[in-house]
């Protein structure tokens, strides 16, 4: 079985298409709708470009591959929107064979258990997220009533032409919000209009990242923003902790052992003989820390080396370039 044009469309607009590779919010090289490597129909590549016929091309090509004979499988005479939604989810968790929801569906249980089940893979490290929320929502709707979103894409309010950004993807208002708090975070002001954002930040922020400066508020551009933030967040974390291993050296710090019980007949010890010994201790445990620390950092800084580049890339633009290169 195949995905219908409606499917696809879904598909596509969920996912976002960017035409020019970037790094997913876990640094994974991606194109297209979500492809990446492990699509088994291209590898991206840094700095490489599609057209948007190629976009849809590899979709279909990754669908034929890898998810419409599974889903096919698991759920054996479905129709044409019922197929359509367990292929929207699975191509979005790949977890179609072990899912309960799709076994409930299966023998016949009730719609209300099936929603529920599905709605259940709302989460990504282990949080909801409003996106994937509203997503199960959507693929229950057309899975158990052949309803579909009224459209497709985020219906777009009527603003001035090319004044603020456009959202190629669906979001919802409280995503907004995120959205814009996120920019601002990251020192891209996106203006008074709640529920908008200013090209120009948009544009800045693009450019400053190496994505494709074009306004466009989709995957690659909000995959980008959310490693920054994660960047700015982790890197802060991994100073403290690091900070934290040197203080452990302080003599406040040590511990003294408690006495032996009266049963156990231990040799005499010098106090200043177990103060040397719990300062030696410390002193090691210190030295582990800083070091855990500092290899933490080093890692930090190779997996966010994108964003590394963008912050450097004014004042020394062939190592950005470099960095930026694999």
């Amino acid at each position: 079985m195949q995905v219908s044009d409606k499917g696809e469309a879904y598909l596509e607009s969920r996912e976002g298409v960017v035409l020019k590779t970037y790094r997913d919010s876990a640094g994974v090289l991606t194109i297209g709708a979500g492809l990446t490597a492990s699509s088994g129909v291209i590898k991206p590549k840094l700095g490489m470009t599609i057209t948007r016929a190629q976009a849809t091309s590899l979709l279909r090509q990754a669908l034929a591959k890898n998810y419409e004979p599974r889903v096919t499988k698991a759920m054996p005479g479905a129709k044409q929107n019922e197929f359509d939604g367990g292929l929207s989810f699975d191509f979005n968790t790949g977890a179609i064979d072990r899912a309960t929801w799709v076994k409930q569906w299966v023998t016949g249980a009730s719609a209300a258990s099936v929603r529920a089940s599905l709605g259940a893979w709302n989460k990504a490290g282990g949080k909801v997220l409003p996106g994937l929320k509203r997503r199960r929502a959507e693929e229950a709707d057309i899975i158990l009533a052949d309803k579909w979103p009224a459209d497709l894409r985020i219906a777009q309010a009527s603003v001035e032409p090319g004044y603020y950004a456009e959202f190629v993807v669906s979001v919802t208002a409280e995503e907004i919000v995120a959205i814009r708090d996120g920019f601002r975070k990251t020192g891209y002001e996106p203006g008074d209009a709640a529920t908008k954002v200013l090209r120009s930040a948009v544009d800045k922020f693009q450019a400053d990242h190496g994505l494709t400066v074009d306004g466009k508020i989709g995957k690659a551009t909000l995959s980008t923003l959310q490693r920054e933030l994660d960047a700015r967040s982790k890197t802060k974390t991994a100073a403290g902790t690091a900070a934290t291993g040197t203080a452990v050296t302080t003599g406040a710090d040590v511990i003294t052992p408690p006495p032996a019980p009266p049963s156990v007949d231990l040799p005499a010890v010098e106090p200043s003989t177990l103060s040397d010994h719990a300062l030696s201790l410390a002193g090691w445990i210190g030295i582990v820390a800083l070091v855990v620390g500092s290899l933490w950092l080093a890692y930090l800084a190779w997996h966010y080396r994108d964003i590394i580049a963008a912050r450097m890339a004014k004042r020394l633009p062939k190592t950005a370039t470099w960095l930026r290169s694999f």
